[in-house]
């Protein structure tokens, strides 16, 4: 006979939006039981934002490696240990978790390790030993990989993301099925270590929520590092030979091939809302398009909400991070919502590409009267210096009001530029706000300043 709980709060996933929503609402004087049946700290930790990034610190160091011999530095015959760089890998994701692990502790958060099922709108299940009911209960179970329904997608050389992350074999070769954010990512990582890389994409072009030029200029990037892309593009199957793998395509009706030693399957990330007996609820759900959940991260069942990729609204760990405060906020009475319209986002290929706010394309396409400055790194010192003079930024603004509207990215530290760029479209700053504060020298963030000062037609540093 199961044990029956009672508690302020049930969190059931333990990733970037449960932990948060947990450490939140232990931090309010809430009485909080966390579930998960996997691990703390959810795919992002374990699986997916961290370990990429780590893969491409490593991947980024061995070009400057081996192109370090015009800045007087020679190192002779420089070799890639793919087993020491997982363990790396590895070794910075348990050290983050286990930071959450005494986060969650010290605030006196109740973790239990196991897998939650719904038996009513009121009582969760958990491994058929504890009956918990809530005051309030908060769905973060996060997303699971898409497989493609495919001859030969089992093999045991076609690998997914998580796979991937794990494999310490070094591939002579690699097709990549899937020119989305993980599948570009995992392609440059990999050519960067010195692998041979085809990138195979359904759609007319890879990173299709990119601004177009951006998208269009980085395949001539891939092309340096021997990545070769194939767009709109249909994968038939995938077939084992003596060499390898051969991945059947069709393209403008023609049927034709690609081998290499390795396949990683990247095509998306699907809402995980299986064995979570949602059927027995009347929470509203669609298995493929996620919980569905209002601004404040209310589903239609009073008191039960749901964060993070579950939702499907966006698949970003900072936005589950902040679903989750928001949806504590209402739990403690305070009305809020989220606003998706200046959610930042960061592609960590070579260049880095990140965006916030509205791309040129969206405004173009919606008829959106907009000013809008490209401004080269060329013109930063600092950029010369990180050998990123090819990069750019585009920027933004409303013609009427001055405000920013969006802003994109191309270059070195792209992800620390974009975050001043949220500050500021979030904040509806105008450009004179911008104009008007100082950036240290020499940093790159004199581009933020450098941009808003082309929009009126007086930059210093480059021809506006």
């Amino acid at each position: 006979m199961s044990e029956k709980r009672k508690t302020d709060l049930l969190i059931i996933g333990a990733g970037p939006g449960g932990y948060v929503a947990a450490i939140y609402a232990a931090k309010k004087g809430k009485k909080v039981i966390l579930v998960d049946g996997r691990w703390i700290g959810g795919t992002c930790l374990n699986e997916g934002c961290i370990p990429t990034k780590a893969l491409v610190k490593s991947a980024e160091l061995y070009q400057d490696i081996i192109n370090s011999e015009k800045h007087g530095i020679n190192v002779e015959n420089p070799t890639v240990n793919l087993e020491k760089i997982i363990d790396n890998k590895d070794q910075i994701k348990d050290k983050l978790v286990d930071g959450i692990k005494f986060l969650l502790s010290k605030y006196k958060v109740e973790v239990i390790e196991g897998y939650a099922k719904f038996l009513n709108n009121q009582e969760v299940q958990i491994d058929e030993k504890l009956i918990v009911t809530a005051d309030d209960i908060i769905i973060a179970t996060g997303s699971k990989t898409k497989h493609l329904p495919i001859e030969g997608i089992n093999h045991e050389r076609v690998l997914d993301s998580e796979r991937m992350l794990n494999h310490k074999v070094m591939p002579k070769s690699l097709t990549v099925i899937g020119g989305g954010i993980i599948g570009m990512e995992f392609a440059f990582i990999y050519a960067n270590l010195g692998v041979k890389v085809n990138v195979v994409e359904f759609l007319p072009r890879i990173l299709p929520s990119v601004d177009k030029e951006i998208a269009l200029r980085l395949i001539r990037f891939a092309k340096l590092v021997n990545i070769d892309i194939i767009t709109a593009a249909q994968v038939l199957k995938i077939e084992e030979r003596e060499t390898g793998l051969r991945v059947y395509y069709k393209k403008k009706e023609l049927e034709e091939f690609i081998d290499s030693e390795y396949v990683l399957e990247a095509v998306g990330r699907g809402p995980v809302t299986d064995n979570l007996g949602l059927e027995n609820t009347d929470i509203a759900y669609d298995k493929r398009q996620g919980i569905k959940v209002d601004k404040k991260m209310k589903t239609n069942v009073d008191n039960i909400y749901a964060i993070g990729d579950v939702t499907n609204i966006m698949q970003l760990a900072h936005v589950a991070s902040h679903q989750a405060i928001i949806a504590m906020e209402n739990i403690l009475g305070n009305k809020k919502e989220i606003n998706y319209d200046v959610i930042p986002s960061v592609i960590f290929t070579s260049p880095t590409i990140a965006y916030v706010g509205v791309t040129e394309d969206f405004a173009k396409e919606n008829n959106l009267d907009y000013e809008m400055v490209k401004t080269p790194y060329s013109a930063n010192g600092k950029a010369l210096i990180l050998e990123s003079e090819t990069g750019f930024i585009k920027l933004l603004r409303d013609p009427k009001s001055k405000q920013l509207i969006g802003a994109t990215v191309f270059g070195k530290e792209a992800e620390n530029l974009i975050a001043t760029y949220t500050l500021a479209i979030t904040n509806n700053f105008k450009t004179d706000e911008i104009k008007d504060t100082v950036f240290a020298h020499p940093t790159i963030q004199e581009l933020v300043h450098e941009s808003a000062l082309g929009l009126d037609k007086e930059a210093i540093h480059f021809v506006d």
